[in-house]
Parts: C-alpha cells; sequence; structure tokens
C-alpha cells in the first residue's frame, strides 16, 4: 500500500500521508503504480464530466481541463516548460541542455509550448465531449503514466541527485512488464478506443525517448514529466480527429 500512497502523493494534490520516511525500495516500486495513479485521475475527472451532466462542451472542456492541471498540481507541465526552454536554448549541447533545465525561470520557448499544448487539450476534449466519447479522460492519463514507467525501464537516468534518481535506482524490473501489459488490457476493454491510443501513445513515446538520448543521453525528472504531457496531448488529439 506503501507505494501507491508514495505514487499518489507524488502525481496528485491528494491529501496523502505516508506512515514514515519512504524506503528507497518503496520509492522505487512506486513506478509500478503510476498506470494506476492515471486511472485513478481519469475516473475523477470522468465523475466530474457525470456531474456537469449537459452543460456546453466547451464549458465543460474548460473546467476538465482546469481540475486536470489542479490534481496534478501542474508537475508535468512544469518539466515540459523546462525541456522546451532547454532543447532550444541548449542548441544540441548536452550539459548546456542540463543547465538550463535546472533553471526555474521559464522563457519564450516554455510559454508557447505550454500554450500550445492546453490549447490542444481543450480543443481535443471539446470535440471528444461534444460526441460523447468520455472515455478519452481514462484512456490518457493511464497512457502518459504509463509511458513514464516505460521509459523509466528502457532509458538510462542522467541526473544526479534528482528526483527521479531514486525512482530509476530502484524500480523493480522484473515486475515492470506485469504493469505495463494490465495498462495496455485495460485500455483495450475501454469500448476498443485503445486501439488508435496505444499506437498514438507508443510512436510518441518512441519519438521522444529517441530524442532525449540523442540530447542527453537519457531521460531527466523534467523530460519524463514532459513525455507525460505530450503523451495525453498527442492521445486525445488522436482521438478527436479520427471522429
Amino acid at each position: 500500500m506503501q507505494p501507491f500512497l508514495i505514487a499518489l502523493q507524488f502525481l496528485t494534490c491528494l491529501p496523502v500521508r505516508l506512515d514514515g520516511k519512504p524506503e528507497p525500495q518503496q520509492v522505487g516500486k512506486s513506478l509500478l503504480y503510476y498506470p494506476l495513479v492515471g486511472l485513478l485521475i481519469g475516473s475523477l475527472l470522468w465523475l466530474l464530466d457525470m456531474a456537469l451532466g449537459s452543460s456546453a462542451a466547451p464549458l465543460k472542456a474548460a473546467l476538465l481541463l482546469t481540475a486536470w492541471v489542479a490534481l496534478t498540481g501542474a508537475l508535468h507541465l512544469d518539466g515540459l516548460a523546462d525541456s522546451a526552454d532547454a532543447w532550444l536554448g541548449g542548441f544540441g549541447d548536452r550539459e548546456r541542455t542540463l543547465a538550463i533545465m535546472k533553471d526555474p525561470r521559464s522563457g519564450p520557448a516554455a510559454v508557447v509550448v505550454l500554450v500550445l499544448l492546453l490549447l490542444l487539450k481543450f480543443v481535443a476534449l471539446w470535440v471528444l465531449l461534444a460526441e460523447g466519447h468520455d472515455l478519452a479522460l481514462l484512456l490518457a492519463p493511464v497512457l502518459g503514466r504509463s509511458a513514464v514507467l516505460g521509459l523509466f525501464l528502457g532509458t538510462p537516468y542522467v541526473r544526479q541527485g534528482g528526483l527521479g534518481q531514486g525512482l530509476a535506482e530502484h524500480l523493480p524490473r522484473g515486475q515492470v512488464k506485469g504493469a505495463l501489459i494490465a495498462a495496455v488490457v485495460l485500455c483495450l476493454v475501454l469500448v476498443g478506443t485503445g486501439w488508435l491510443a496505444l499506437p498514438v501513445a507508443g510512436g510518441v513515446g518512441w519519438l521522444a525517448r529517441r530524442a532525449m538520448c540523442r540530447r542527453i543521453g537519457g531521460t531527466t525528472g523534467d523530460t519524463a514529466g514532459a513525455l507525460l504531457e505530450l503523451v495525453e496531448c498527442s492521445v486525445l488529439v488522436a482521438l478527436a480527429v479520427q471522429l
């Protein structure tokens, strides 16, 4: 139970109290529960969608997106912003890219990328909700956090002392495949929309990981957060486009 609570505390703003200081092994094992936390976030969004009833689709989309950001504390958006600044300002240099990611200030690239991503999410939610495809609210959070689990499984962690170092060092790799398979099965069970969402998430994850490895030789907490946001957005947009 403790690893799940660690994942819930880290990935959301829900009031979670841990039973003492987590052991490093528990921190690593918490990664296995990322897809489950995604399902919880999606379920809360789905319940909010139900509570809003027949409200206009644009209003529902705006409220749901606001709740989505609030639930996660904009943690992953911060990672996306830092990564955007670093990729533009790093000029292909590994050390410069890593240094910029540590800078808490946001530059023009971060602002533009955040605005575009939130705009795409909002419009995609608008289209999906207008057509009654509210199960996308479950799919996107699950796949976004599953992508992070897969990233840590197959990618070196390059930031010494970073927030993700404990996750990477103590990840129980033998159990990751089971967690990912469970996430895939869940997506496929959701009325078949998972058949489109899965290859989209996999393709975005592969491209993002390739860019990380080429630029910095692996991943950091910021790039993992950026991956999560990109996968969520891509899944929503792909599902909306195919309607």
